[in-house]
């Protein structure tokens, strides 16, 4: 980092929730997402700018379930720019909580540097009584501008707590304390609004990391769910369809219905790669490599995260399934 007399963090503002407003101070349900524009938000916490020079810039103003991987690749390139020019120390990204954990997997496979990436949401509008927000964001801009959050990867800032974006999901629809990783735990915590890690700084293991630079779009690679005496119909359509690789949220440690493994099988011989993963929400998905693939440790919305900078990286099915070993 730089030796200014404050540290430079960036935020880039996508919408959601913490920038979510209602005509009601009680309405958590039914407020509009994305009412609020970045400089709303940040002067809403004027604190941040003891913390750190502050600047801001609207990417996006739109609920999280609406953001497109064209959407993801352009913020990864803006945090790229960011930190090649030396322009800021930190970066903090405001975003939806429904997608959130998609979209901080994929900038922590992304991420060329070591300074922090920090994202950020909240679980109440901006307009609701106690609403989350300002700490939330008060906290993640004090981690971005932190030198104890570097060579961390890419984390997620919500209820005080500090998260690996590689391995926290969010577990409750409402909660506060929504984003967990019940197998790793939580990285670190806020106090007076200043982080402290419970561990030296390091990555997950065997992380794999990709250069968008040279990236221009992302394939198309679909969930298929699987459950009781599903049919192959829509593995069969979504290949039909232009998907260049399919994700099937399985049973147990990786198993689907029969129709499914058959189809998964048969695509696997031609070199489709067809990634299990675990619908359980922990353990790992397991697969003999002529079945397919299997994900590991991570859910289903992250392992297509994965396969798609795969795919996009010009992988071959071999080293794709390298990208899944944990």
């Amino acid at each position: 980092m730089t030796q200014s007399k404050k540290p430079r963090v960036t935020v880039f503002a996508t919408g959601g929730t913490i920038a979510g407003g209602s005509e009601s101070n009680t309405d958590t349900l039914y407020y509009d997402s994305g009412n609020l524009g970045i400089d709303s938000l940040l002067a809403a916490v004027p604190e941040i700018h003891d913390i750190a020079e502050v600047s801001g810039e609207q990417l996006l103003n739109v609920g999280s379930h609406e953001i497109r991987g064209s959407d993801l690749l352009n913020l990864a390139k803006k945090i790229q720019y960011q930190f090649e020019n030396d322009l800021a120390d930190g970066v903090v990204i405001t975003h939806g909580t429904d997608t959130l954990e998609e979209t901080a997997f994929f900038l922590d496979l992304t991420t060329q540097f070591d300074r922090p990436v920090v994202v950020v949401g909240a679980m109440r509008p901006a307009t609701a009584i106690s609403a989350d927000g300002p700490l939330n964001l008060l906290q993640a801009v004090a981690l971005a501008a932190s030198n104890t959050a570097c060579k961390r990867g890419t984390m997620i800032v919500l209820n005080d707590r500090i998260h690996a974006a590689f391995y926290t999901s969010k577990t409750n629809a409402n909660s506060l304390d929504t984003f967990q990783a019940p197998e790793q735990g939580s990285l670190g915590y806020f106090l007076n609004a200043k982080p402290y890690f419970y561990f030296t700084p390091a990555l997950a293991s065997h992380k794999p990391n990709f250069e968008v630079k040279n990236i221009d779009s992302l394939p198309r690679v679909d969930i298929l769910y699987s459950h009781q005496d599903a049919s192959a119909d829509l593995l069969e359509l979504a290949v039909q369809r232009g998907a260049k690789g399919v994700v099937i949220n399985a049973a147990g440690s990786g198993w689907a219905s029969p129709a499914l493994e058959a189809a998964a099988t048969e695509l696997t011989e031609d070199g489709f790669p067809v990634v299990f993963a675990t619908r359980t929400g922990n353990g790992f998905a397991i697969k003999l490599p002529e079945q397919g693939i299997g994900a590991g440790i991570l859910n289903a919305q992250k392992s297509r995260v994965l396969l798609m900078l795969a795919l996009a990286s010009g992988y071959k099915h071999s080293r794709i399934e390298k990208c899944f070993t944990h």
